[in-house]
């Protein structure tokens, strides 16, 4: 095999798929080569985080670009690439359960970057993939430049890994992809489950999805957020683009002529509902989910009080509560029934003074087509199952 160090004016063909091919048909290995923080904020189905850069190395390569010239961050880019490049082709080769055929790969990033950037882009020749087989590696960046396009060529030159592809376009390209997606989407007869805070909404909601895989939308795990002031307790909460992207891939998996979604504000956190998801939620027909106190104070006991760590992140909001109720009545008495151990008061207290009045006067005169009592999630579901059967779509 010829090597790249071997002409510094060999040419590299890197083959290009598309966001919506990789979405239809997924490589078996998957490469987000962004830095730490892009990644964290989102990134495609199944990738592998193998990044080129850290945060600090990618924001002083953009600080020289925008400050100084495209040249001197593509300088500083090689240079750090060197640094890096032989713990990241001992990773490449693991994935790839192959041998590594450079010796020294930081002498192949000198000789793919020999001549500086111009040079270094005519050596990278893109060129789309035609056919309809998934190649079995696919690398993303930011935009599918520099990043994506040098390490695709080191595997398909250091790893003979042929069918190393970039993604055309990059994590941008695959984000315009999510929201075109999101936007353009119809909705089938679509079910809003409603009820009381803690009546277990969720729980039937995933029951019924076990039923029936592939009909039910659950927009709280999309949002790794329950869609309350404390719905964050316990979890992490996605950002808006991670919680676009789950959310686009929960849609692609709707398999029925309905779809089944628990009813929600037009945020669930901090993340929006996307309009045309919206729109099907407020046009839904709607099934009020029942229970009594005692099984909502289970529910929410359970949701905000199940770890140490939940427990210190709750103490952390109550005082917002608190001060909601009215802070000369209520100030540290929420915080004193949690440190007291006295959880079923806290929460009788939450349910009863906080969240149902605002439940009640969210859903003062919503049309109920169904009611059903919750207690039970499988049960529910099992009922909600039926007379979703004897009623046809919606």
């Amino acid at each position: 095999m010829e090597l790249a160090g071997e002409s510094l004016s060999q040419a590299w063909t890197v083959p290009t798929v598309t966001a919506r091919s990789v979405l239809a048909a997924p490589p078996a290995t998957l490469l987000d080569l962004r830095s730490p923080s892009e990644f964290a904020a989102d990134h495609l189905p199944g990738a592998t985080h193998a990044p080129l850069f850290d945060d600090g190395e990618r924001a002083l390569i953009g600080t020289l670009y925008h400050r100084h010239s495209p040249h001197s961050a593509f300088e500083e880019g090689v240079r750090l690439a060197e640094a890096r490049i032989a713990r990241l082709a001992d990773e490449l080769a693991g994935a790839a359960g192959r041998e590594l055929a450079v010796a020294d790969p930081a002498a192949w990033v000198r000789s793919l970057s020999a001549g500086g950037l111009a040079a270094t882009s005519r050596r990278l020749q893109a060129r789309p993939v035609v056919g309809d087989q998934a190649p079995s590696l696919v690398l993303y960046c930011a935009r599918g430049g520099m990043r994506s396009s040098s390490i695709a060529a080191f595997c398909r030159a250091a790893l003979d890994w042929s069918d190393a592809c970039v993604l055309e376009g990059g994590y941008k390209a695959y984000r315009s992809s999510v929201l075109a997606e999101l936007d353009a989407w119809r909705a089938p007869a679509t079910l809003v489950l409603r009820g009381w805070t803690g009546v277990g909404k969720t729980l039937v909601l995933r029951e019924l999805e076990r039923l029936r895989p592939g009909t039910t939308l659950d927009l709280e795990a999309c949002a790794a957020h329950r869609s309350s002031v404390l719905g964050m307790v316990g979890l992490r909460p996605r950002s808006q683009r991670a919680f676009d992207s789950h959310l686009a891939a929960s849609l692609r998996r709707l398999t029925g002529s309905s779809v089944v979604v628990e009813g929600e504000s037009r945020k669930v956190g901090d993340a929006i509902i996307p309009q045309s998801v919206w729109m099907a939620m407020q046009a839904g027909v709607n099934v009020r989910l029942t229970a009594g106190l005692e099984r909502r104070q289970e529910v929410l006991i359970e949701d905000y009080l199940s770890s140490t760590q939940s427990r210190e992140q709750l103490r952390e909001q109550l005082p917002f509560i608190e001060g909601r109720l009215g802070p000369k009545k209520w100030g540290g008495v929420l915080v004193d029934l949690l440190d007291a151990g006295r959880e079923g008061e806290l929460v009788e207290v939450l349910l009863t003074r906080y969240y149902d009045p605002l439940y009640r006067h969210s859903e003062e005169g919503r049309a109920v087509a169904f009611q059903v009592d919750a207690t039970d999630p499988a049960r529910a579901a099992g009922e909600l199952a039926g007379w979703l059967d004897e009623r046809g779509p919606c």
